[in-house]
């Protein structure tokens, strides 16, 4: 898979409101590149920790969404802890989500725990919602 866009990074966290920032250029049109990552990060905050009520997008667990120029996704995530009890199923449930958006390819889901994850990497939205401030 190619890394003809980055919509996010290792170092990003989503900020409220914002949409991840874009890296390497794309032939796909700007609009659709717009629609597909609006419709990305849609997918993934409809997955959830079962421990944690906030969704793994605001709660940082994505690392890293590739889309190649024929719409393959590729995505770079982790989990709160190592040894979380959906370990094994939550890949599966990302892939599903993002699967299901119109016009997407193949969904390749990568699990990593480098760097490790740290309540540092939640937005303000699920730092709210979990009254973590």
């Amino acid at each position: 898979m190619s890394d003809d866009t980055l919509i996010g990074d290792e170092a990003a966290k989503p900020a409220e409101g914002a949409e991840l920032p874009l890296a390497a250029p794309s032939s796909l049109p700007p609009q659709e590149l717009e629609q597909l990552t609006a419709d990305i990060i849609a997918a993934l905050k409809t997955v959830y920790d079962p421990e944690i009520p906030a969704d793994i997008y605001e709660l940082g667990l994505i690392y890293k969404v590739d889309v190649d120029d024929s719409r393959n996704v590729a995505i770079d995530m982790t989990l709160t802890a190592p040894g979380c009890p959906v370990a094994g199923e939550m890949p599966g449930w990302v892939e599903n989500a993002v699967g299901a958006i119109p016009g997407i390819g193949r969904v390749d889901v990568n699990m990593t725990f480098d760097p490790p994850w740290s309540q540092d990497r939640m937005s303000d939205e699920a730092r709210v919602a979990l009254d973590w401030y």
